[in-house]
């Protein structure tokens, strides 16, 4: 990376306050640049938190701070599809930090558009899905800004950036140097320490303000959370903003110890790469909506419904967002949620939630005309023998033609 010439460039960079953004800034404005960070809300900022952020942009010399909020368009356009989708990478992980990336990159473009500045800048390095979600998405919103990425071009350490920062009399907590933690919406990601290799997790206490399952409350805690059209609109009998619900979630699960996991899977590089989260809000919610769709969709329904919600999310996850044909698979999975709307009854209890309970107008299960294996109006002993004869014909006529009934 080439100092810039005696006029200073400006850069924007997205600015979380921890190691490799703070190296970002001091080597770049060693490089002359002119240096504007931007933070992006994109959940878990204290009022604590945005004033050490704030001063530790002044102490690194920037030009401009800013501090944007960027929770609502989070949700409405990423959160409340993983919700609708009931997507879980692997099975376990809803897509935590990476959503929030896209959001930061859109904020700093136009931060860069509104104060005339020709470079972005981002801290990823060059090992994760982060760099390319930042790369891919800075070329769609901005692909005449040139993109700078001083962790990844030059291949720094951690120590190093440490070391690096100490000549610049920038310190770093311990904490900082050994994982990279970071606090959202959609739950808790660590990276690094043991996360590099597959057998060993990171300490509890690494999580902040996340309860480990023995120091969980000893009882149970219930409650019924209400959704329309798919999204969550009130806890109890109590409406609330989807942020706002969030926000109550992450609380009260981190509590409970719900949604602590690890995700080990594939990179978009093409390596294995390894997680540690706390999701709590969107293992709860995804848990219940799954529960609810299982009542009022039709069996091809739910398998249709699966099978695209599995792509979006891969798609999501893969940094794809920009792809024209994710408009049309979110028109699709808004589609299956127009009868989505009931009450979900749930249980919080050491690290697992149980659902106890669903109900929704728009039941496709009514006691009054079938119950499984009871009684029923709607057919009777000579249709079931009836149909189990058609129905299974194929499979007669293949175990005949392959001796298999013999």
């Amino acid at each position: 990376m080439k100092k810039s010439s005696a006029k200073k460039n400006k850069i924007v960079l997205a600015f979380s306050g921890g190691l490799d953004t703070s190296f970002c800034v001091a080597y770049l404005r060693e490089q002359g640049f002119d240096v504007i960070t931007v933070t992006v809300d994109t959940g878990g900022f204290s009022k604590d938190d945005i004033l050490k952020i704030a001063a530790q942009a002044k102490k690194l010399g920037v030009s401009k701070h800013f501090f944007i909020d960027g929770k609502v368009e989070l949700f409405d356009k990423f959160v409340s599809f993983i919700i609708k989708g009931n997507i879980l990478r692997g099975g376990v992980y809803p897509l935590s930090a990476g959503c929030e990336r896209l959001v930061i990159a859109k904020k700093i473009v136009e931060v860069a558009k509104k104060y005339g500045a020709n470079y972005l800048a981002h801290g990823s390095t060059g090992a994760g899905n982060d760099q390319i979600r930042f790369d891919v998405s800075l070329s769609v919103l901005a692909p005449k800004m040139k993109v700078l990425t001083p962790i990844r071009e030059l291949a720094i350490s951690r120590n190093d950036e440490v070391e690096y920062l100490k000549k610049h009399n920038i310190t770093i907590s311990d904490d900082v140097q050994e994982y990279s933690i970071n606090v959202g919406m959609l739950g808790i990601t660590v990276g690094g320490g043991e996360t590099k290799g597959s057998w060993d997790a990171p300490p509890d206490k690494v999580i902040p303000n996340f309860n480990s399952i023995d120091s969980a409350p000893a009882k149970p805690f219930g409650m019924i959370i209400s959704f329309d059209k798919g999204l969550p609109i009130s806890i109890d009998g109590k409406k609330m903003e989807s942020v706002a619900i969030m926000e109550f979630l992450n609380t009260l699960g981190a509590k409970y110890s719900i949604g602590k996991n690890i995700h080990l899977g594939n990179t978009i590089l093409g390596i294995k790469g390894r997680i540690l989260f706390a999701a709590p809000a969107a293992v709860i919610l995804i848990r219940a909506h799954t529960e609810l769709e299982k009542l009022v969709h039709t069996k091809w329904q739910s398998f249709w419904k699966n099978t695209v919600s599995e792509f979006y999310g891969g798609m999501l996850h893969e940094a794809l967002y920009f792809d024209p044909a994710m408009r049309d698979f979110e028109v699709f999975i808004q589609s299956t949620q127009k009868f989505v709307s009931g009450d979900v009854k749930i249980s919080l209890f050491k690290g697992n939630v149980s659902v106890e309970g669903v109900k929704s107008k728009y039941s496709l299960m009514d006691s009054k005309v079938a119950t499984y294996g009871e009684e029923n109006l709607l057919w009777d002993a000579r249709d079931v023998s009836g149909f189990s004869k058609i129905y299974g014909l194929s499979s007669v006529i293949a175990a005949s033609a392959q001796g298999n009934n013999k």
